[in-house]
């Protein structure tokens, strides 16, 4: 599908906006100034396909972390201010890639006039994230306020001849985010950062994300995108791999296909379920592997995979590009997939 065109801005060598591409991003939940840290967090995060992560910028002790930092990643660094402009002007001089101002909780225009020169002189991009949950108390809560408050800030921005920004309006509410993109998409030519705010665990992020994000990329809006998860950073990237990949918009990601189980079922799937998530994961192919339980569906949905199974009593037939390999008894199952995975 074609994403609806945006201006496009540079991050650290990253584009965002003005192609076919939606960059996946996160953030870290370590101390900034704890720098081994942080460091350690967001190399596992760039290894699970994190392109662009953001940290929060608390002190001056954790805006003068940014450089350390910086020289140890290999993707481009957020900076992530509230309240405080001076941690932005510093994280600014310590060569962030792009800083994050939430216009609700930063009033003092000159000293925003402050930030934005710098960010042009060093060519580094605003991201104005509008949040439900901060607006500024001049607004009732609705869409439509989101949408003024960022035509607020960006008065600021534009009046200085400053295009580069990325906008974001980010609600615990999915339905609610879904209005305000869309208006949002019909209101400016910027770049468009997705996300549903404070969305709880693992399951409840995952259904709510993909209920809001999966319509929006659907409809073409959105270039960047963020899975709030409270959670290990790690699983905001699995998520967002997988969503991206079953909108048709990623395909170095594996697609696992497997059964919900009955009481046809005659082998131990559920273990294999598990372990080949968790392997697949791991791996940055354009494969689709089936696990199926039994006889009644499982050939056929196996067969269409490039790798699949179908339960036996105690065993499984492996399929491969559709054609019927051999019997494998339950033991071998999960390495004899990996072999035949890895081979592709």
């Amino acid at each position: 599908m074609n994403r609806l065109q945006t201006r496009p801005i540079d991050v650290g060598g990253v584009q965002i906006g003005g192609q076919n591409r939606v960059v996946i991003q996160s953030m870290t939940n370590t101390r900034t100034k704890d720098v081994e840290a942080t460091v350690e967090q967001i190399r596992r995060l760039e290894e699970a396909g994190c392109e662009i992560i953001r940290v929060a910028i608390l002190d001056m002790e954790d805006a003068k972390a940014v450089s350390v930092i910086r020289k140890q990643i290999h993707i481009p660094l957020v900076c992530d201010i509230h309240f405080n402009p001076d941690f932005a002007l510093e994280a600014i001089r310590q060569g962030t890639d792009k800083i994050r101002l939430n216009p609700g909780n930063i009033e003092d225009e000159d000293k925003v006039r402050e930030i934005v020169e710098l960010c042009k002189e060093r060519h580094v991009p605003i991201r104005i994230g509008i949040n439900a949950g901060s607006l500024n108390r001049k607004y009732r809560h609705s869409e439509e306020a989101m949408i003024e408050s960022a035509k607020d800030h960006l008065r600021i921005l534009e009046a200085m001849d400053f295009h580069d920004v990325c906008l974001s309006f980010k609600s615990s509410d999915p339905l609610e985010c879904i209005k305000a993109y869309r208006l949002a998409a019909e209101t400016f030519p910027y770049p468009l950062h997705l996300g549903v705010t404070e969305a709880g665990g693992l399951l409840n992020s995952t259904i709510k994300s993909s209920l809001a994000l999966g319509n929006l990329l659907l409809d073409g809006i959105g270039d960047t995108i963020r899975i709030s998860v409270s959670d290990d950073p790690i699983e905001e990237i699995r998520v967002a791999r997988k969503l991206l990949r079953a909108c048709g918009l990623k395909k170095d990601v594996a697609n696992l296909v497997s059964c919900p189980t009955c009481g046809r079922i005659q082998y131990d799937m559920l273990p294999i379920v598990k372990e080949m998530e968790e392997w697949l994961d791991s791996i940055d192919k354009d494969v689709t592997v089936a696990i199926m339980g039994c006889p009644v569906n499982g050939p056929q949905e196996a067969s269409r995979a490039d790798i699949g199974v179908a339960g036996g009593k105690d065993s499984a037939v492996l399929f491969k590009k559709g054609k019927i390999v051999r019997t494998i008894p339950q033991d071998e199952i999960v390495s004899t997939l990996k072999k035949e995975i890895e081979a592709l």
